[in-house]
């Protein structure tokens, strides 16, 4: 399974931090020039950056930009393997980066109701997409809500979204608090339910409780070596003995937790 599960945000004016980030077990690690970044550091993080990303690292990099004046100068760098861009509401808005960075792995982050609207036509917009995502923090603000379960609408659409557009399930939204790490885990249970893989973390502690939320339990891989073993009778559908009925879609759903599973292997 080579989707990453776990997508590192780590601040661009602290390059300690963003070289502590790429041996920390992330799959992917998100260099910040947005919102972790002060306004008096921006200069600072983009040419910490520019410098950082000079080499190639063993982990791919991204970067969320702060404006789109940044990505002429990130572009070129052998360092950076896709661009997270914040606060798109529009297709046009994905046309004007990818012109800007031609070639390079787009991740649309739908941080408005106007974003959540069109999803799709983000998702879609250019060949360059490879994946979008929420902004949680901005969409409760814009949406004017507190309780987090007034997302799940937005959740879902942008899971169909992705799906509609054959992009990968989106990755959730950072959970803010790393000290709560039993409030991240029933996110994340939750987020899994939704149809997220995987999600974006703030701290390298938040990491393994990602990991064991979207991995599946050995209860999950009895039973879907199972219904695979079943379905290599050549029987065609049938049911199992504990009453579930095994089908094409069963049979799919099954190999993508033993792949998951491999991943621990």
């Amino acid at each position: 399974m080579s989707l990453p599960l776990t997508w590192l945000y780590a601040p661009g004016d602290r390059p300690e931090v963003v070289r502590k980030a790429l041996v920390s077990g992330a799959d992917v690690v998100i260099v910040d020039l947005e919102d972790a970044v002060a306004p008096d550091r921006k200069a600072y993080a983009l040419d910490a950056t520019v410098d950082l990303l000079s080499d190639s690292h063993p982990v791919p990099v991204h970067v969320r930009v702060h404006t789109p004046h940044d990505i002429p100068t990130l572009a070129p760098l052998p360092g950076l393997h896709g661009l997270r861009v914040p606060k798109v509401t529009h297709p046009t808005d994905i046309h004007r980066i990818a012109e800007l960075a031609p070639g390079l792995p787009l991740y649309p982050l739908l941080e408005s109701a106007l974003a959540v609207e069109h999803a799709y036509a983000l998702a879609t917009a250019h060949p360059a997409v490879r994946g979008i995502a929420l902004g949680e923090a901005d969409l409760r603000a814009d949406l004017g809500v507190r309780d987090d379960s007034a997302l799940d609408w937005a959740r879902g659409r942008v899971v169909v979204a992705a799906r509609a557009a054959a992009l990968p399930p989106p990755a959730q939204s950072v959970h803010p608090d790393i000290g709560d790490l039993e409030a991240l885990a029933a996110g994340c249970a939750r987020g899994r339910t939704l149809g997220f893989f995987g999600r974006a973390a703030i701290h390298p502690r938040q990491l393994p409780v990602i990991e064991r939320a979207y991995l599946p339990t050995p209860e999950e891989v009895d039973a879907a070596r199972e219904v695979v073993a079943a379905a290599g009778s050549g029987a065609g559908a049938q049911a199992l003995p504990d009453g579930r009925f095994v089908d094409a879609a069963v049979v799919a759903g099954a190999h993508r937790v033993l792949a998951l599973a491999a991943r621990t292997a």
